[in-house]
C-alpha cells in the first residue's frame, strides 16, 4: 500500500478525529488542521489554506459549522482551487443529506478539476453524546421539534470508516456515497432507546421550531447557530428525501451499518450519560 500524506480539515470533530485515527493506524502521514494547529487553518481566513495544503496528497474536507451557512460556497471554491494548484490527487467532502446549500458545495467540488468522492451523511447518533443534544440527555428532558420526522441516524464510526476507505481507494472517484443508519427513528423512539440503555429516566417533549430557537437564544447561543438549527430542523428534517435509508455503508464496508440500539448500549457503557462522569469530560 502506498503511504499518502493526508490532510484532515476538521480533524478534531466527530468524524475528523476518527478518520485521522483510522488513517494513522493504516500507516499514512496525517496532518490535522484547525485554528489552533501548526500550520493553522481557519475557514474564515483563506490565507491559511496554502500552508495547510502544502505537500499533501489527499484531503478530507469538513466545513465548520455546516455547509448550509452563508460563506460556505466561497470557502469551498477557494479551497478546491488552491488544492488543485497544490497538486492534491483527491478530496473527500463531508456533505449533508437533503441540504440544498450542501449540494451546491458538492457541485463546486465535482467541477473543481480534482478527483473527488462525496459523502452525504444523515444526522449523527453522536449528536446525543458528543454534540448539541448531550445536555438534554443529561437533564433527562429532550425537547425537540419535528416529532413526526423519521430519521435514519448514522453513527460517526461508520462515517469515518467509509471516508477512510474512499479517500484512499480511487475506485470511488466521482461517486456520491450516502451514509445512513439501517432504520428510521423518530426523536421519541431514540430517546426511549437511550433511556433503556442507560437505565435512566429520559423524557421526550415535542416543541415547535420557534420554541426551540427561543431556547437557544436564551442559552446565549449566537444568531448564526440559531439560524442553522432552525434550517436543519425545518428544511432538512422536513425533506422526505432525507428520511430514506441507504445501503451504501454495507456496499462500501461489506458489513451492516450500526443501529441506534448498539450505539446507545456502547455509549451508555462509557458513562457519558451519567451526570457525575460527564462533568469530567
Amino acid at each position: 500500500m502506498k503511504t499518502e500524506n493526508i490532510l484532515i480539515i476538521g480533524g478534531t470533530g466527530k468524524t475528523g478525529r476518527r478518520v485521522a485515527k483510522n488513517l494513522t493506524q493504516l500507516g499514512h502521514n496525517v496532518r490535522v488542521v484547525g485554528r489552533k494547529t501548526n500550520p493553522a487553518f481557519d475557514w474564515e481566513n483563506p490565507e491559511t489554506y496554502d500552508a495547510a495544503l502544502k505537500d499533501m496528497d489527499r484531503a478530507y474536507i469538513v466545513y465548520y459549522p455546516d455547509l448550509a451557512v452563508p460563506g460556505s460556497r466561497d470557502a469551498i471554491t477557494t479551497l478546491t482551487k488552491k488544492a488543485l494548484e497544490a497538486g492534491l490527487e483527491k478530496v473527500v467532502l463531508l456533505s449533508g443529506k437533503g441540504e440544498t446549500e450542501a449540494e451546491a458545495c458538492e457541485d463546486i467540488v465535482a467541477n473543481s478539476g480534482l478527483n473527488y468522492t462525496l459523502v452525504r451523511a444523515s444526522w449523527f447518533n453522536q449528536n446525543f453524546s458528543e454534540g448539541a443534544f448531550l445536555d438534554f440527555v443529561l437533564d433527562g428532558v429532550v425537547a425537540l421539534p419535528m416529532p413526526e420526522a423519521e430519521i435514519p441516524f448514522v453513527d460517526a464510526d461508520d462515517i469515518a470508516d467509509v471516508v477512510s476507505k474512499v479517500l484512499i481507494d480511487d475506485s470511488y472517484n466521482g461517486q456520491t456515497i450516502t451514509v445512513t443508519g439501517p432504520q428510521k427513528r423518530t426523536f421519541k423512539e431514540v430517546v426511549e432507546i437511550m433511556a433503556e440503555a442507560s437505565d435512566k429516566h429520559i423524557q421526550f417533549i415535542p416543541i415547535t421550531i420557534e420554541e426551540f430557537k427561543d431556547g437557544m437564544r436564551k442559552a446565549g447561543l449566537p444568531d448564526s447557530y440559531v439560524w442553522l438549527f432552525g434550517y436543519l430542523f425545518q428544511e432538512v428534517l422536513g425533506n422526505p428525501d432525507n428520511q430514506e435509508v441507504s445501503n451504501d455503508i454495507t456496499k462500501v464496508l461489506g458489513r451492516p451499518a450500526k443501529d441506534f440500539e448498539t450505539y446507545a448500549k456502547q455509549t451508555a457503557a462509557t458513562g457519558i450519560w451519567n451526570h457525575s462522569i460527564a462533568q469530567n469530560f
